[in-house]
């Protein structure tokens, strides 16, 4: 571990030109720095990968784990973004969940810059309870008050199919995706989302061969337009 060591004290000489204050005074230094003492060190021998553990349309769970060259995992780190709560989540919260993750893994080596939370975490906390809270309004309203609660139905609520979930499931995967190509201005960024979605649509594809057709032209077409307006 004699490399990594040397990586913590890169790691602490950029703390010293690089680290940002955040709110509450706390200095931190973000995670593009630490990758890149991370590699200037370490390069190719050690890995970092990462996998998206939860991603309904509404909530992305994002696990990043640090790998020697022997492939054994000797860090990791998980992160989650609520999508639309502020202004990064309303594009970008796959990539925000994504960063936090690699920063935390990197943080569980030693690699943590001053503080274990990414900053994007911290900003995320406020929002977080944020949301939490107004669900927990929303459910309450919907609730009717205890006089006016209708007795137990008679019948068995009807419950949506496992077909019927996974096409649902799988529109909102193309929604998704629709939405976030058209804000793309560069064809590797297209390139990225498909790389991080391709588990997801191999996932489709055994099931549903035709939604995953549908997904795939999506990014074909956006490749297709954002090429011809660089050409």
């Amino acid at each position: 571990m004699t490399d990594l060591t040397q990586a913590m004290t890169v790691v602490a000489d950029y703390y010293k030109d690089h680290a940002i204050k955040q709110k509450g005074g706390k200095m931190y230094l973000q995670v593009v720095h630490r990758v890149e003492a991370f590699r200037r060190v370490l390069g190719a021998e050690f890995g970092i990968d990462t996998k998206i553990i939860v991603d309904d349309g509404h909530r992305v769970v994002v696990k990043a784990i640090v790998t020697n060259s022997n492939g054994i995992t000797v860090g990791s780190g998980m992160a989650e973004e609520i999508r639309g709560q502020g202004h990064v989540n309303t594009t970008s919260a796959l990539e925000n969940a994504e960063t936090s993750a690699i920063g935390r893994a990197l943080a569980s080596l030693g690699l943590s810059g001053g503080e274990y939370a990414s900053a994007n975490e911290m900003d995320a906390v406020p929002r977080k309870a944020e949301n939490i809270k107004q669900n927990q309004t929303v459910a309450v309203e919907k609730q009717d008050p205890p006089s006016q609660q209708s007795p137990a139905p008679s019948e068995p609520t009807t419950e949506m199919t496992r077909e019927e979930l996974d096409a649902k499931h799988d529109k909102g995967v193309w929604q998704d995706m629709k939405s976030r190509l058209r804000q793309m201005k560069h064809v590797n960024n297209v390139h990225t989302l498909f790389e991080t979605m391709k588990p997801k649509i191999q996932d489709i594809k055994q099931r549903n061969p035709e939604a995953a057709q549908h997904i795939v032209k999506l990014f074909l077409d956006a490749e297709d337009k954002l090429t011809t307006g660089e050409a």
